[in-house]
């Protein structure tokens, strides 16, 4: 999320409470992400030593930490504050604070010519539909929300939901507040009862062309690419980036933070969790490429027989 206009290094730390601030107080901030999606100008915020290294190494320039006992890179600053995701929350909300609704299409919303919304469908405030859209009745669309051209969304879904994003703690969870958007790009159409939720700081991607037949999840912040296809109740998590063409048939789920190849097809009822190579296809739980699975499953079929010929 870009922070407009720019804030800076004092005004951050102020304004969450730090114990400490590291580097030149007129710093300028310009943006605000999450490690898996920082640019140079952000802040983002560690709170575990396994990841100090990640997210001082990383293109965020301001890092909120746990900790003074770090060296602050050459051109970047620190703040240092006891509970980093909550000064980043904190941060996170004084930017994008839920308002509730006053209406069914937002006062702020901007929807293109020969559009359709049809009866009991939610349009949140600064949500941006382009030309030619059917968006049938009981959608619910948050604000935030870019839809291109020709996109038809089918009654029931849900576009721009909040991530499903929590930290562990003792005493139980706390949420990752987001600030993201979902962008829809032209010619997307989504099935009955999807859900595409928002990115955490980020955006979360629908490729133009990309089809969804219904009860399709995608995860905050992931990437779809162009002319994908996801069947019935597949699923997409968090982070993860699916290149163009692929096709991910019904009931496959693909883990978080992966990267799927373009031209890649998941067959049916199969789950995802490595990155897949171009063109190939998989199959299986977990998935690998299906000519292997085959084989394995072929192999297993056997045992009795081999089993039977070594008891003789």
């Amino acid at each position: 999320m870009k922070i407009n206009p720019h804030t800076t290094l004092k005004c951050v730390a102020d304004y969450v409470g730090a114990k400490k601030m590291i580097g030149d107080p007129n710093f300028v901030i310009s943006g605000l992400n999450e490690i898996h999606e920082v640019e140079e100008g952000d802040i983002t915020f560690v709170d575990h030593p396994k990841y100090y290294s990640k997210a001082l190494n990383s293109k965020a320039t301001t890092i909120i930490i746990n900790t003074e006992d770090v060296e602050c890179p050459e051109g970047k600053a620190l703040i240092v504050h006891d509970n980093p995701l909550d000064a980043f929350n904190k941060l996170i909300l004084s930017y994008r604070r839920f308002e509730p609704a006053t209406a069914m299409i937002g006062p702020k919303a901007e929807i293109g010519e020969g559009t359709i919304i049809e009866p009991g469908t939610f349009v949140g405030d600064r949500v941006k539909i382009g030309k030619n859209c059917i968006i049938h009745p009981n959608v619910t669309i948050y604000n935030h929300v870019i839809i291109g051209d020709n996109v038809i969304i089918q009654s029931g879904s849900v576009i721009g939901g909040d991530a499903c994003y929590f930290q562990r703690r003792p005493d139980g969870f706390v949420k990752f507040e987001s600030c993201g958007r979902v962008i829809i790009e032209d010619d997307v159409e989504i099935g009955a009862c999807c859900c595409v939720d928002i990115g955490v700081t980020s955006d979360t991607i629908v490729g133009k062309g990309t089809k969804m037949d219904n009860f399709v999840q995608i995860g905050h912040d992931a990437k779809l690419g162009k002319n994908c296809f996801l069947g019935a109740h597949a699923s997409v998590g968090g982070v993860t980036v699916v290149k163009d063409n692929v096709s991910i048939w019904s009931m496959s789920a693909v883990n978080k933070d992966l990267v799927i190849a373009e031209g890649t097809v998941v067959l049916a009822y199969s789950g995802v969790d490595k990155d897949t190579q171009p063109g190939q296809t998989y199959f299986g739980i977990p998935a690998v490429e299906v000519r292997k699975k085959w084989r394995e499953i072929a192999t297993l079929k056997s045992l009795p027989d081999l089993i039977a010929k070594l008891d003789k």
